[in-house]
């Protein structure tokens, strides 16, 4: 009986994995529904003109120009972006330029993945600098955007090295990395000190140096951790990368659509709603993205599924 519990216990997990997952999923898709559901019920039951408290506006106004139907939203997605002869259609124009700054977004990811790490690495090394750095990264994070893009750019355009330019979109990545940096460094920081003190003491006895213990031991146990942390840095830079396009006013990512159709709304509102639609579609795929890398990792992935 052991024999076979010990066969069956394999796929009998694998089984409930992907039973977890396909509820995840369902739970998503009743998820937006509910929330489809509210809108228009809200819609249908609340003041056309809001709720105003003072001067503070506690209920939004329920008018077709601040809230159109749903359908209506999604109707708007396959028609053309304008009347002109040749226009694209909106979801096309919003998924190029949705590529767009998802490239930018994964390029701030990967640099503040590097960075993040590099601080983690630092910081559990040496007890001090954990102690110098960890309130100034925190402190890092209360910094505005919009106050700071346009800094970036400023310092940017005026780096000269040989014949290379910096180009605008850098510094939007600049900008993503800056909030993707942050909970790698937190993460990975936790994670590399997750290992059991009598782990640490059975490397000790085989004289096993920093760098081996780092890559046998506190690495692999920092998995759990590292892998949310990734995935908030993917969504962070997909934020960071689409409030720097507004504020520094890069071309044909999916920031400047936000602005370039909100002033549209007045006589095309279910238009205005598209590139919110194709921002929450970028944070979703990012991260999405980052969660395959869980299956190349999964052996080390114990204590996140356990908790």
């Amino acid at each position: 009986m052991t024999d076979a519990a010990t066969l069956l216990a394999p796929p009998r997990r694998r089984r409930a994995g992907r039973g977890a997952r396909l509820r995840a999923a369902g739970y998503g898709v009743l998820g937006i529904i509910a929330l489809a559901v509210v809108w228009e019920l809200y819609k249908w039951l609340g003041p056309v003109d809001g709720l105003v408290v003072g001067d503070i506006r506690v209920l939004p106004r329920t008018s077709d120009l601040a809230m159109p139907h749903v359908w209506d939203m999604v109707a708007r997605l396959f028609e053309p972006v304008t009347r002109a002869e040749g226009a694209r259609v909106l979801w096309l124009e919003i998924v190029l330029a949705a590529g767009l700054t998802l490239g930018i977004a994964a390029a701030g990811w990967v640099v503040g993945v590097v960075v993040g790490m590099a601080f983690a690495l630092i910081m559990q090394r040496w007890m001090l600098a954990e102690s110098a750095l960890l309130p100034w990264i925190v402190l890092s994070q209360t910094v505005p955007l919009i106050a700071f893009a346009p800094l970036v750019k400023s310092w940017g355009s005026r780096i000269e090295i040989g014949a290379f330019e910096w180009q605008d979109w850098m510094s939007v990545a600049v900008i993503a990395s800056y909030l993707a940096f942050f909970p790698v460094a937190v993460g990975a920081l936790k994670g590399l000190q997750a290992p059991d003190r009598l782990h640490l003491e059975l490397m000790h006895t085989y004289s096993a140096g920093w760098w081996p213990t780092m890559l046998h031991l506190r690495l692999p146990a920092a998995v759990p951790y590292l892998l949310p942390a990734l995935r908030l840095a993917a969504a962070n830079a997909v934020v960071g990368a689409v409030v720097a396009e507004v504020s520094t006013g890069l071309q044909g990512g999916i920031g400047r659509l936000v602005i370039q159709y909100a002033g549209q709304a007045s006589g095309d509102p279910a238009k205005a709603w598209a590139p919110i639609f194709g921002a929450i579609a970028l944070g979703l795929i990012a991260a999405g993205s980052v969660a395959l890398l869980g299956l190349l990792v999964k052996d080390y992935r114990r204590t996140e599924g356990a908790s």
